[in-house]
C-alpha cells in the first residue's frame, strides 16, 4: 500500500489502496504499526549512534528489487531532507513503472534489468528469505569495523 521512512515520510500507492477495499482506519491502523516497527528497527540497529550527517553529501540507496518503487521514494525523501547532495538509486531489478519513478526522483538510477508488467521481487531471486535482526546487526557491525580500518589505513577519521 505503500511505504515509509524516518522522519514522518509516508508514500501511499493509492491506486494500491483504492483496490484493496482497505478503510481509512485499517490504513491509519497498518501505518501506526509499521511505524512502531520502523522505530524498534532504528533503535536496534542504531544502537544509540547519532545521525550521519549527509549535509552535501552524494548518498547511494540500495534495494533488491523495486516493483512500485514506493520503498526507494521513501528513502529518497528520508535523504534529500537530511541534506543530501546527490541521490543516487541502484536495483538489480525494476519494473518499467518504478524506474520511471526513479528517474524522476533520484539524480541518477541504475538497474540492470527493467521489466514490463507485474512482478514480485522475489521472482528474481533462487533465495529471497527475510534477513534477521541478528544479519542487520552483523553487517553493520563488520561494515563499521571495515570503515574504521579503511580510514586508519587513509589517515582520515571514521564516519567523515
Amino acid at each position: 500500500m505503500g511505504a515509509i521512512g524516518e522522519d514522518g515520510v509516508l508514500v501511499v500507492e493509492g491506486d494500491t489502496v483504492d483496490w484493496s477495499g482497505v478503510s481509512d482506519e485499517e490504513f491509519e491502523r497498518v501505518v501506526a504499526e509499521e511505524r512502531a516497527e520502523l522505530d524498534r528497527r532504528v533503535r536496534l540497529y542504531r544502537q544509540g549512534r547519532p545521525l550521519i550527517n549527509l549535509k552535501n553529501r552524494t548518498v547511494v540507496i540500495v534495494d533488491d528489487g523495486l516493483a512500485t518503487g514506493a520503498t526507494a521514494l521513501a528513502a529518497c525523501e528520508v535523504v534529500r531532507a537530511r541534506g543530501a547532495a546527490r541521490v543516487i538509486v541502484a536495483a538489480p531489478v525494476t519494473s518499467a513503472t518504478a524506474a520511471n519513478r526513479m528517474n524522476q526522483v533520484a539524480d541518477q538510477f541504475v538497474s540492470p534489468v527493467s521489466t514490463c508488467g507485474p512482478f514480485a521481487v522475489g521472482q528474481w531471486y533462487e533465495e529471497f528469505g527475510q534477513v534477521s535482526d541478528q544479519e542487520v546487526i552483523d553487517d553493520l557491525t563488520n561494515a563499521r569495523s571495515a570503515l574504521a580500518d579503511a580510514s586508519r589505513t587513509l589517515g582520515a577519521p571514521a564516519g567523515t
